[in-house]
């Protein structure tokens, strides 16, 4: 098959463009908008790269493709051709990042392009209804569900660990025993972005305001201890952070879930969450 070129690094010139871009689908794009809206396109303070698959600056129209390469591999837009180019890319060095994650026709159509190299994936999810909220949710919120505070620290972090084996499927503490998890976990919890519920002293409830841009806020890392599942403390605890970014911060609410996770989807839907796209998500 005839490869092209490669996709193009974003600079600043770019910037009135990717901004269209990122506010035509606020919902999809908030992982990426909250980093471009604190840092700018420069690679350095952004934690990461925006390809494109245009061939110069767009200072006027449309991006034709769009795909941040950090952490994770999120490409947002993009037609066959400009996928293509985002593999080129990616490939022309070692794959630094965890997981594809993303609208699920761009990153299914990217990993068709990359397994060859980088497969066989850990885990695909190819089926992740993305849901958003933008006003009171229909239930009741939980009133003892609160952000957690800096000393609660070590009593919150083992509940989110359990949430990210049980999530993911890895432990967050390997590699470096947990020092770069405890380190983004302290950092949620200085923003005012880890809430819980705690009961003699225990956490059963948790959810987490991830990506935050101007718009949206996306909720993450929800879970509930298995002793409590079952028994409404995950809706009523989702609809207290829920309430805290469409009322508190003026955000809408948004998050994704596993399809074949038919609890939460029923929870989810109960608040008053919509599905408004799809997700997909290729683990390393």
């Amino acid at each position: 098959m005839l490869r092209l070129a490669g996709a193009r690094l974003l600079d600043d010139r770019d910037y009135p463009a990717v901004r269209a871009a990122l506010a035509a689908d606020p919902v999809g794009s908030c992982m990426v908008s909250a980093r471009v809206e604190a840092a700018g396109l420069d690679p350095w303070r952004l934690g990461g790269e925006l390809w494109a698959a245009d061939s110069r600056p767009v200072r006027a129209g449309r991006l034709q493709g769009l795909c941040f390469s950090g952490p994770n591999l999120i490409p947002l837009r993009g037609n066959a051709p400009a996928l293509r180019s985002f593999a080129d890319r990616a490939l022309r060095r070692q794959r630094t990042c965890s997981s594809l994650v993303g609208p699920a026709e761009q990153v299914l159509g990217l990993w068709d392009e990359l397994e060859g190299e980088w497969g066989p994936a850990r885990e695909i999810r190819g089926d992740q209804p993305l849901m958003a909220l933008d006003s009171t949710p229909l239930v009741a919120a939980d009133p003892q569900v609160r952000p957690v505070r800096s000393d609660e620290l070590e009593r919150y972090l083992p509940a989110a660990v359990s949430m990210f084996i049980e999530e993911v499927g890895v432990d967050p503490r390997s590699g470096d025993g947990g020092a770069s998890y405890r380190a983004r976990v302290t950092e949620l919890i200085a923003a005012g972005r880890a809430f819980a519920r705690f009961e003699d002293g225990e956490v059963v409830f948790k959810a987490e305001i991830g990506a935050m841009s101007a718009t949206v806020g996306q909720i993450q890392g929800v879970w509930v201890h298995p002793d409590r599942r079952g028994d409404g403390v995950g809706t009523a605890g989702t609809a207290a952070v829920v309430n805290r970014l469409v009322r508190g911060l003026g955000r809408t609410a948004s998050l994704y879930v596993n399809a074949f996770n038919t609890p939460a989807l029923a929870a989810y839907r109960k608040i008053g969450f919509e599905q408004v796209g799809q997700y997909a998500t290729v683990l390393f």
